[in-house]
């Protein structure tokens, strides 16, 4: 059950001592309720679930960022938080677009350049639910309400099983595709599944990103180095006790 504990559960007073000692990376991917036959339902987020976790952190006085203020090695990090979405789902736009405004946070969408317009196939590998990824004209919309897009590579294979050939070409290729596609500078890169190497990090370096995100727990401190930059994924206390009760009957340790 490693790492299984280390999620943040909305929003109790060991988590706010944490955040306050660094800026919280949250990781999401998708909003809405998920279908029944989901295989990991921890991927959603439910409409309200996101409306109350960005009201709650704006309530204790957290301080909205975003992923470039992370990029110098050392700043004003304590009691900051950033908005994160890997993959580039459609129904973060279309779902979580109003909420972010209302709430006045901003947020980045981390794509995967060559599946613009199509499907998660990286799931559906797996036996989940396809779920279609914004296309070109939902990206641009996505820019226009002034939120980020960065590079999650370009077909989203996990880069630590790649040659150093085909990393560059997931690092380097998809910024560029980005870039030249939508016009604006793509400055952060994430890791699929978040599997990266020295090697990896110093390619994200060469080909010009200011940071990677992984999907290591923990918060950014002000000595945290922005090419490994930790994340948490945000689950309510429901969601974390179903989390362990899924992860053990998995793994056999529950009967059915």
């Amino acid at each position: 059950m490693s790492g299984l504990l280390g999620n943040l559960v909305f929003l109790g007073r060991a988590q706010k001592k944490l955040m306050a000692r660094g800026t919280a990376i949250f990781a999401y991917h998708k909003i809405g309720a998920p279908p029944p036959n989901s295989r990991d339902r921890f991927l959603y987020t439910r409409v309200e679930e996101f409306d109350s976790q960005l009201a709650a952190l704006h309530a204790a006085a957290f301080r909205a960022a975003r992923l470039g203020d992370l990029a110098a090695p050392a700043g004003d990090r304590a009691g900051k938080f950033v908005i994160t979405f890997d993959d580039g789902f459609r129904n973060v736009l279309e779902l979580g677009l109003a909420i972010l405004a209302r709430r006045q946070t901003s947020a980045i969408q981390f794509i995967v350049a060559d599946f613009i317009g199509q499907q998660n196939d990286w799931d559906i590998a797996k036996g989940d639910s396809a779920e279609p990824l914004m296309d070109a004209a939902q990206i641009k919309d996505w820019l226009a309400a002034g939120h980020e897009i960065g590079s999650h590579s370009a077909t989203h294979r996990n880069l630590k099983g790649l040659s150093p050939a085909e990393a560059r070409e997931e690092i380097f290729g998809s910024k560029k595709k980005l870039e030249d596609r939508f016009g604006v500078e793509v400055r952060h890169f994430c890791h699929p599944f978040g599997g990266w190497t020295p090697v990896t990090r110093d390619l994200v370096i060469a080909a010009g990103y200011q940071t990677a995100c992984t999907i290591e727990f923990g918060i950014n401190e002000a000595n945290a180095d922005p090419f490994s930059l930790r994340r948490i994924i945000p689950l309510s206390r429901r969601d974390l006790l179903r989390k362990v009760f899924h992860r053990l009957a998995r793994r056999g340790g529950i009967s059915r």
